[in-house]
């Protein structure tokens, strides 16, 4: 072979292989779409517990979000269906009653906290019930199943953290759950909201203040850090409620400049 000709031939694989580069996904966004995936006139129905309860108030996430995808034009509505104390099997049990005879079009489905909270949390005389991670990935899967089987599409957000320390036990606990809800939405083709990651990212951006941490249900709850976006180590404040917001609205696929203009009017208010 000619010096010509194995020259050419090396640059037909070099070719070849930044073409086959090129075909693939430069990463894994998260099954985040690249433009807004809703249709003008849709229902989301927003599932979870205290959470999202408080966050269809005036400055919770729900109001923020749909805020922010109705000024896209779309006529939106919305079904706010949050109960505090809530866990996976009663999110399962009235799925029906809230969520489905509604008729929307999407569901969010915010469930974890107090299935893992609930095996610790003590208020007064008052004991919980935790839910295990097999009972919760069942109790999960059906309520994903029932829901696509009525046509409705789901987005599925882990769950944020209980106390806004990374290394606290609850939180370590957390973890199979959160990992769970990354699996279920690739394998049901769910688009995906990680709360879980967005929150451990926005606490390390906030700077420390000193002052005594609030923890729901622990008075003697010891951590000289005040809270950044909890108002109690778990219910957002304006900035948490913020924070899901905007994870919510890029899983919807839209823009990062309009999240951030729409974050701005929030913190305004």
């Amino acid at each position: 072979m000619t010096v010509a000709v194995l020259i050419m031939a090396m640059g037909v694989i070099a070719c070849g292989k930044a073409s086959a580069q090129d075909k693939k996904p430069k990463e894994d966004k998260g099954n985040k779409p690249a433009k807004l995936v809703l249709k003008k006139g849709e229902k989301i129905a927003f599932i979870g517990d205290s959470i999202t309860a408080g966050g269809a108030r005036k400055n919770g996430y729900l109001t923020m979000v749909m805020e922010a995808l109705n000024k896209e034009g779309l006529n939106l509505s919305r079904v706010a269906a949050g109960k505090s104390g809530h866990k996976s099997n009663d999110m399962l049990k009235r799925l029906d009653k809230d969520v489905i005879s509604k008729k929307p079009q999407w569901m969010t489905l915010s469930c974890g906290v107090n299935d893992v909270w609930h095996f610790k949390l003590r208020l007064g005389k008052r004991t919980f019930k935790g839910v295990g991670l097999e009972e919760y990935k069942k109790n999960i899967t059906a309520i994903i199943d029932k829901a696509q089987a009525a046509n409705i599409k789901v987005m599925v957000l882990t769950s944020t953290m209980i106390g806004e320390d990374p290394e606290r036990e609850l939180n370590k606990n957390l973890i199979p759950y959160n990992a769970f809800l990354r699996e279920i939405a690739k394998e049901k083709k769910c688009l995906l909201a990680d709360l879980d990651q967005d929150m451990q990212e926005a606490l390390k951006k906030i700077p420390d203040a000193a002052g005594k941490a609030r923890m729901f249900g622990e008075h003697n709850y010891k951590r000289n850090i005040k809270n950044k976006l909890t108002t109690d180590g778990c219910h957002m404040n304006t900035l948490g409620n913020a924070m899901m917001a905007k994870g919510i609205l890029r899983a919807f696929g839209l823009s990062e400049e309009k999240i951030a203009a729409a974050k701005k009017s929030w913190l305004k208010k």
